[in-house]
C-alpha cells in the first residue's frame, strides 16, 4: 500500500481499510502525524485544511506515505507549523461539537479529493 490514512473520524474508519485511526482530538491527529514524519513517514495531504472554521472540526483525516529512509525536513516542518497554527487559532476557542455530523461528512469528502489528487499523480 503506497500510503495510509491518519484520522480521528469515525465515517473514515468505517469505509477504508488503510486507516490509523487516532482515538483522540484533531490536534492528536496532528501529532501522530508529527510522531510519523520524525519516523520517515511522508506527507502526502496537508496536516490543515485551507479554511479556518475547518480547525473548529472535532475531525481531521490527513495522507501520508510509507516511511522512507531519510526524513524529509520539510515534511517535518509543516507538520510542526500545522501544530504551533492549530494551537495558536483555537486557543480560547472550542471544538464546534454541535456540528460534528456535518464535520464528519465535510472531511470525508476533503479526503476523497486528496485520494483522487494521490492517483492521478502517482
Amino acid at each position: 500500500m503506497s500510503h495510509f490514512i491518519v484520522t480521528n473520524n469515525p465515517e473514515v474508519k468505517n469505509i477504508y481499510d488503510n486507516v490509523i485511526f487516532v482515538n483522540g482530538s484533531f490536534e492528536d491527529v496532528l501529532i501522530k502525524v508529527r510522531d510519523l514524519t520524525h519516523e520517515g513517514v511522508e506527507l502526502i495531504s496537508h496536516p490543515v485544511g485551507a479554511s479556518i472554521r475547518m480547525f473548529y472540526s472535532p475531525y481531521r483525516s490527513i495522507v501520508v506515505g510509507e516511511k522512507k529512509d531519510k526524513i524529509n525536513p520539510y515534511h517535518v516542518e509543516t507538520i510542526e507549523s500545522s501544530i504551533t497554527k492549530y494551537r495558536a487559532i483555537m486557543a480560547g476557542r472550542n471544538i464546534d461539537m454541535k456540528n460534528a455530523y456535518d464535520y464528519a461528512l465535510i472531511d470525508s469528502e476533503l479526503l476523497m479529493a486528496s485520494l483522487k489528487t494521490t492517483k492521478e499523480i502517482n
